[in-house]
């Protein structure tokens, strides 16, 4: 598929990827339901919920469905994130995640577009920089600590996550390092969502001094052309503001926005 009208695409987003559930799953990670709710458990960073759409629940109902799910997580004593789309029904959604202790954080934008073009561009990257797949933990550590270096946050979470997923099954992700020497500048990786058209793109932070080179690119066509190489033909990111102009150059199109609701008992 190569349609870029922006509706088609995101009603292509919303049948293949949204509420879709690991498989096989990563150690320890488990999953239920709560009617419409997929409820996702044993993450390093705490629970998730996604869903396809809330089933017309409006009012009361949609209420108690949240409730639900704060009771849920503070009996468990973790915190968890339900992942809000711009185009989810219905509109005073997210007054009432945020009357139920739900707190937004940054927004972002959900681009998709056909891998084919970026595939067939090769990764150019600066002189001395080069590009690396990994799957050693001590390659995630050395990501998480360049993460951590970018953000000022804790990242510790991201290695363990990405080891789980690698060793659960080691063809449905790459992740990409890019490197100065013995430093990791900047690392991606690329999920092959099965059974469907479906590759999307995830990480891309870069340290400071090596931003506005072009690596952030080179990323994304390296990656582009793995997915080539799996038979996928779209490419999908939830892109930051920074990100998504670099994306919409590179043929990607903006399709709705997604925001992280995160309840903390």
């Amino acid at each position: 598929m190569t349609d870029l009208d922006a509706t088609t695409l995101r009603t292509t987003y919303d049948n293949q990827l949204r509420a879709r559930v690991p498989d096989p799953l990563p150690a320890g990670v488990t999953v239920d339901r709560d009617g419409p709710l997929v409820r996702i458990l044993g993450l390093d960073h705490g629970g998730f919920l996604t869903y396809r759409h809330l089933e017309g629940l409006t009012g009361a109902a949609l209420d108690a469905l949240i409730a639900r799910q704060v009771d849920f997580f503070r009996a468990r004593g973790e915190s968890v994130e339900w992942k809000l789309h711009g185009h989810d029904e219905p509109a005073d959604l997210p007054e009432r995640l945020r009357a139920a202790g739900f707190v937004p954080e940054e927004r972002e934008t959900v681009v998709i577009g056909p891998v084919t073009p970026l595939a067939a561009a090769l990764p150019v990257v600066p002189e001395g920089v080069r590009l690396r797949e990994v799957t050693s933990r001590a390659d995630l550590d050395r990501i998480v600590a360049m993460e951590e270096a970018v953000w000022n946050a804790d990242r510790s979470h991201l290695a363990a996550g990405l080891e789980k997923e690698i060793a659960a099954d080691p063809q449905s992700i790459t992740v990409v390092v890019a490197e100065a020497g013995d430093e990791v500048v900047s690392a991606g990786w690329v999920r092959y969502v099965p059974g469907t058209g479906f590759a999307t793109l995830w990480g891309g932070s870069t340290l400071a001094p090596w931003r506005r080179r072009g690596i952030y690119r080179a990323l994304v066509t390296y990656r582009a052309r793995l997915a080539a190489q799996r038979d996928r033909t779209l490419l999908q990111v939830d892109a930051s503001d920074d990100s998504r102009p670099i994306l919409q150059r590179l043929g990607l199109v903006p399709v709705t926005t997604t925001t992280p609701y995160v309840y903390t008992p």
